[in-house]
């Protein structure tokens, strides 16, 4: 295989790598940018959520330490039992509806019009919560119960849009129920590895019949990619959410899903 048929995966490698945990929706655009590289089909639908495999081991990578920790105190640590009963918790809605509605979004959601529209949305969304007067009650992961998990985990749920976000659900729902930015993010991160462990699996499972021997080394450069681009994406976001807010995020999404609407529609 050439270097100009790995392309396609080398370039929607990097686009999940940096978008997965942006609240820009990388779903939304691995899309668009496989539209415009003539990608599409039920084989790219797969290599999309398969890729986001490498950008959720970037997020173990990143915070093992903190996720050794809890493994370890599992049996014993109170604090590590509650992280892990939040995420369980969190993962359900997303859980219970994917299963649910699972061919209604491969079949119909998953196309560049839809994207668009749900990436101005959002955007819009962020601009309203961005304008609340804000005081945090939540400013630490361990501080969270499991009803706050399950508020985030419903939110998660309006991220099967194709082009919501799913970062993007889960930190601005995060911000409506209370949780500080930096809190809001981390959850997201560590709300997304259960999460796309499972969406992967379960569309693995569903479209292993559609895929080769052959397509293993271009999804495998695409997982790489996604990978290291991750590190890069997640390293950034945290350090921007120290001192700023989500608007800018805002005004792209609506820019970038304005500009793509008027190109999908012409």
């Amino acid at each position: 295989m050439d270097l100009s048929a790995l392309l396609p995966s080398i370039v929607l490698g990097i686009v999940e790598g940096l978008t997965e945990f942006l609240p820009i929706s990388s779903t939304g655009h691995l899309i668009i940018a496989g539209d415009l590289l003539n990608y599409t089909g039920d084989q790219a639908k797969t290599f999309e959520v398969c890729i986001q495999l490498g950008a959720i081991l970037a997020v173990c990578w990143l915070y093992r330490r903190r996720l050794l920790k809890v493994i370890t105190g599992l049996t014993t640590d109170r604090t590590a039992q509650n992280f892990v009963i939040n995420l369980i918790v969190g993962i359900l809605p997303s859980a219970v509806f994917g299963l649910l509605l699972y061919e209604v979004i491969k079949s119909h959601l998953f196309n560049p019009v839809v994207v668009a529209l749900a990436m101005v949305v959002g955007g819009g969304i962020i601009f309203l919560v961005e304008r609340r007067d804000r005081h945090p009650r939540i400013t630490d992961v361990d501080q969270m119960q499991w009803t706050d998990a399950l508020k985030v985990g419903l939110a998660q749920v309006f991220s099967m849009v194709p082009g919501t976000s799913r970062s993007g659900a889960t930190i601005i729902g995060g911000l409506l129920f209370g949780l500080s930015r930096r809190t809001a993010t981390e959850f997201s991160f560590f709300l997304a590895i259960p999460t796309m462990f499972l969406a992967t699996g379960y569309d693995i499972y569903k479209s292993w019949h559609i895929l080769a021997h052959t397509d293993l080394v271009f999804f495998g450069v695409g997982f790489i990619t996604a990978f290291f681009s991750a590190l890069v994406a997640i390293k950034m976001l945290i350090r921007y959410v120290a001192n700023h807010d989500f608007k800018i995020f805002a005004w792209y999404r609506v820019v970038v899903g304005s500009l793509f609407l008027l190109y999908f529609m012409r």
